[in-house]
């Protein structure tokens, strides 16, 4: 391996003052165990994940009812069924309320149309107390869903905690998915109480989305109450609703949390739709606590007092992240609208006004301000401790740019997990350097390794990521998901009882992990995943089309092509006019990243003997591989198909 200079090295104040540092002398006062460093204390916490989850347990003071003797019990054969604490009762917002101060405000909001302001920890208990005694009337109970589609607003943040707290399923979607999006994934749950906003803002534009509100009731026929949130118009009023301030109009000032089970599901969050609808991945009460604490805590650094960013929307697994971030005392900045509206300085500008510790955003956003040329003065952010990067690799010329053009001596976490475990697989650890274009770690608890086509593992080199063990944090199933059919086929297909993530990865010699993006067909636009199914439902439901193939390719400098093949009906010529139907089809129906940077004619589209349309062959010769050797032509309906790309390599 290539030697390399850190761009960043933490203090010896830093080491000794981080959570994991201390949280490691505690292990050896408490547990006897001695590490010489970070990679000592991860494969012990993956040897021994039963005793390691027990200790961050025990370390954080998580409250229960019931009894911890049991930490993990194993299915008899895989990793789907495992149960953690089954004699364990909690509460996700509990421990979030165990916080409240009358010293920083609990949460500081800013949108394009709002200037910031603050929710305080007393208007916000009395808030989530009002709504819940409200929710409560209105017959919700534990195991119940509510679902919300709204802004990145403090009433989101009012409307999980009082869902919580009575013990319902949180699910979400942001504003700028059409319904048909937003349908696909509701109605698999069956909501019975649903949070909507009369519209958004985004890129100084204002859409209205009060005409559509019926039309979504009407479709998820589980609703029985849907509160309208007014965010537009403080006088917004749809016929069938109920207004925001009267559900919380009650003054109550106490909550009672009902404590659940630990593997009881907490949220539902939703994969983009790559091969059928959307998947309903469900992740635990407990599991989701325990570690997000960990995540947070140890591998961030995060403290009381502190002020955590990260932007994002709530159809987005960083809003539930951010949002756990209360967990361990800090105000909650959050942020509605486009990040680079009306320029790339207004999050920047916006974190040094409230004085952020803990700045978090995608990739993409940073290489957009990196290629703007942005660039601060370095005593710009004095608060400002780390720097979050996920949603796609950044490079290292990103994590160059970040040293010089935000903070020298800022500590730049890039990570990487997803919807699937609702947390991080890989990212920061306060005891190590950071190389560009390297994630720093391992996380705890995470038995993720790197292979190749024979499963055997690898170093230096590109393989693919694997976790051979189990998490907390890992989906307690799909909604309606019979068998666990779905859930098995999402991880479980190539490699017996060991979680296949689908990233192209390598672990280096230093145990340090360089992400190279994704190793299926799932698309990745501006650091957000979205699905080929739903691209497909839109484009062929269009009559001139009769069939279509999208991919994504990863390029360099952390960009992304994602072109669209369309097969048309006989006749029909892809015309200029043609494509911007299917564009506007796929903005209205889904949202603007659906749509394509091209649209090329087909004559037909790949397919497998099975029936399954056959991206990655296409996307292996667009990165530059040779047709022949992309697929198993006894595979394939029609081989001759891939000829049609072989021509159109991208640079």
């Amino acid at each position: 391996m290539e030697t390399k200079m850190p761009l960043w090295s933490p203090s010896e104040t830093l080491i000794r003052d981080s959570n994991l540092k201390r949280y490691m002398q505690w292990l050896g006062e408490n547990y006897g165990l001695a590490f010489e460093d970070y990679d000592g204390l991860w494969k012990w916490s993956t040897d021994e994940p039963g005793i390691f989850w027990k200790t961050i347990v025990k370390w954080f003071d998580i409250s229960y009812d019931g009894n911890d003797s049991d930490a993990i019990v194993l299915p008899a054969d895989g990793m789907i069924g495992t149960k953690w604490f089954p004699g364990m009762k909690l509460n996700y917002a509990e421990h979030i309320f165990r916080n409240k101060n009358g010293s920083a405000p609990a949460i500081i909001y800013k949108s394009e149309l709002k200037e910031e302001s603050e929710l305080s920890w007393h208007d916000l208990e009395e808030k989530v107390a009002s709504l819940a005694w409200w929710m409560t009337g209105q017959g919700i109970k534990a195991g119940d869903r509510v679902c919300a589609v709204l802004p990145n607003i403090p009433e989101a943040v009012i409307a999980f905690l009082a869902a919580n707290s009575v013990g319902a399923v949180w699910s979400s979607c942001s504003p700028d998915f059409g319904n048909a999006s937003i349908i696909d994934r509701f109605e698999q749950i069956q909501p019975s109480l649903l949070f909507i906003s009369d519209g958004y803002t985004y890129n100084g534009q204002i859409f209205d989305k009060t005409a559509v509100v019926s039309e979504l009731i009407s479709a998820i026929p589980s609703l029985q109450t849907t509160v309208l949130v007014p965010f537009l118009k403080p006088d917004s009023r749809v016929p069938g609703t109920v207004g925001w301030d009267e559900v919380v109009s009650f003054h109550h000032q106490k909550i009672s949390f009902a404590r659940v089970p630990f593997n009881d599901p907490l949220w539902v969050l939703f994969s983009s739709g790559t091969t059928g609808k959307p998947k309903a991945i469900t992740h635990s009460v407990g599991g989701s606590l325990i570690e997000h604490f960990k995540a947070l805590s140890l591998h961030q650094d995060v403290k009381s007092g502190e002020r955590y960013f990260w932007y994002s929307t709530t159809g987005w697994m960083m809003w539930n992240y951010a949002l756990a971030s209360m967990l361990c005392g800090t105000t909650l900045v959050i942020y509605e609208g486009a990040a680079g509206y009306p320029d790339l300085h207004q999050l920047w500008d916006y974190a040094e006004k409230v004085g952020v510790n803990h700045f978090g955003g995608g990739a993409a956003y940073y290489i957009a301000c990196m290629k703007s040329g942005l660039h601060f003065a370095p005593d710009h952010f004095p608060d400002l401790r780390t720097i979050g990067s996920t949603g796609s690799p950044l490079p290292p010329e990103g994590f160059e740019w970040i040293y010089s053009g935000i903070k020298k001596d800022v500590w730049l976490i890039s990570l990487s997990g997803g919807t699937d475990i609702c947390s991080c697989f890989v990212g920061g650890n306060p005891l190590s350097p950071v190389y560009a274009g390297e994630i720093q770690c391992r996380l705890l608890g995470c038995d993720l390794d790197s292979v190749d086509d024979s499963g055997k593992p690898v170093r230096d080199t590109l393989g693919e990521m694997i976790i051979k063990k189990p998490m907390p944090s890992m989906p307690v199933f799909f909604w309606n998901d019979p068998g666990n059919q779905r859930y098995f086929s999402s991880y479980f297909e190539n490699y017996p009882g060991i979680w296949r993530h689908g990233d192209w990865i390598c672990i280096t010699s230093r145990n340090t992990i360089i992400i190279y993006g994704r190793s299926d067909a799932t698309l990745n636009r501006d650091g957000v995943r979205i699905g080929t199914a739903e691209i497909y439902s839109a484009v062929e439901s269009l009559p001139e089309i009769t069939d279509s193939l999208v991919v994504c390719v990863e390029k360099p400098g952390g960009r992304y092509y994602m072109p669209l093949f369309v097969v048309l009906k006989e006749g029909i010529q892809l015309t200029k006019e043609l494509k911007q139907k299917i564009n506007s089809k796929l903005r209205s129906q889904y949202s603007p990243r659906h749509v394509p940077d091209e649209i090329l004619e087909i004559k037909t589209v790949p397919y497998t003997l099975s029936g399954k349309k056959m991206e990655m062959p296409v996307k292996k010769i667009l990165m530059g591989q040779d047709f022949k050797k992309v697929a198993v032509p006894g595979t394939m309906k029609n081989p001759e198909s891939l000829m049609q790309f072989k021509d159109l390599t991208i640079e």
